[in-house]
């Protein structure tokens, strides 16, 4: 568990020691899950926020650190997004940060993947909004439900109930995913079985971070209200309680649930025990049976409107922009 937070409110760290007995030859990486709140109506601050949890977690040596559901809310491509990146090369980290995308005037639920290098890998767009967040959200398509192959592992992400979905996951089994990122606002204690059935199903890694908000986080009332919680919240009172976790492929729990404050998590990640746990069950390998059950994905871009031409003429010149292709 988590150490007790400071005054300052900044993250205590937690790094879990664990003896997997596997062949000390495989690679091992070190990955850290942020928990933590926004700064809420405050993208600078927000960002300022993020960049202390990247070096922080970056002095514990980790060379991967994944972010919560809708950590900052920006427009992608755009200056936060140069910066993330920035900060993945500054500090020579993998990064995985849930952001609200806006584009144009439709908000997205998505994750943004950035290489130690300082470059944007792309993003993963939510293909289905959790419940009343579809009368916010877009809908995002299978075109961006990348896995992407990197010297600490392929790494992917799926976004808080699409984990729900048994076919979107096998998809993602499919593309060989092996660092499974869940960021997610869902505090529940039924989250955490849905997160170890994963590790095990897929042969994967799972790492899930959601973040922890007290009352105090939020701007004051009476501009709404935190429903289902009782009238008399102190500035203490806990909106969003965490629960970040990491998990392996032979379903041990490595670091968490963590339902204290904010925080980081931390553990090494010995890639042999991919190869271990799908020696005993591959979903879409040996233990598939294809000509009884297939799935076919449809991961080709949907759009409203189609120039059968291909000659439209692009109103707005796109910015000079470091793999620009990949947004």
């Amino acid at each position: 568990m988590s150490s007790p937070i400071s005054s300052s409110q900044e993250p205590s760290s937690m790094v879990a020691e664990v003896n997997m007995g596997t062949d000390p030859c495989s690679p091992v990486i070190r990955a850290t899950v942020v928990q933590a709140s926004s700064v809420f109506y405050d993208t600078p601050a927000t960002m300022d926020k993020a960049e202390r949890l990247i070096a922080d977690a970056a002095g514990l040596g980790s060379q991967l650190v994944v972010f919560p559901e809708g950590f900052i809310a920006i427009a992608v491509p755009g200056p936060e997004v140069e910066r993330l990146a920035a900060l993945a090369g500054k500090y020579k980290i993998y990064l995985v940060m849930g952001v609200i995308e806006k584009d144009e005037y439709t908000l997205y639920c998505t994750v943004l993947f950035f290489d130690s290098q300082g470059c944007y890998l792309g993003k993963h767009r939510k293909i289905m909004p959790t419940a009343l967040e579809r009368l916010v959200w877009g809908f995002g398509d299978a075109s961006t439900t990348p896995v992407f192959e990197t010297p600490i592992g392929k790494i992917g992400s799926v976004i808080c109930w699409e984990n729900r979905m048994p076919l979107l996951r096998t998809a993602m089994y499919a593309k060989g995913i092996e660092i499974y990122c869940a960021p997610t606002a869902d505090c529940s204690d039924t989250w955490q079985a849905t997160m170890n059935h994963i590790a095990l199903e897929g042969g994967c890694f799972v790492l899930s971070a959601i973040q922890f908000c007290q009352r105090k986080d939020y701007p004051p009332p009476p501009e709404y209200t935190l429903s289902g919680t009782d009238d008399d919240l102190s500035p203490d009172s806990v909106a969003c309680r965490g629960g970040s976790v990491i998990i392996s492929p032979l379903g041990t729990v490595l670091a968490g649930p963590n339902h204290e404050g904010e925080g980081l998590l931390t553990a090494d990640l010995d890639l042999g025990e991919i190869a271990r746990a799908k020696f005993d069950f591959d979903v879409v390998g040996h233990y598939s049976r294809p000509d009884l059950l297939s799935l076919v994905v449809k991961d080709d871009p949907l759009s409203p409107v189609t120039f059968k031409s291909g000659k439209s003429e692009k109103l707005k010149q796109e910015p000079c922009w470091i793999n620009k292709a990949q947004f």
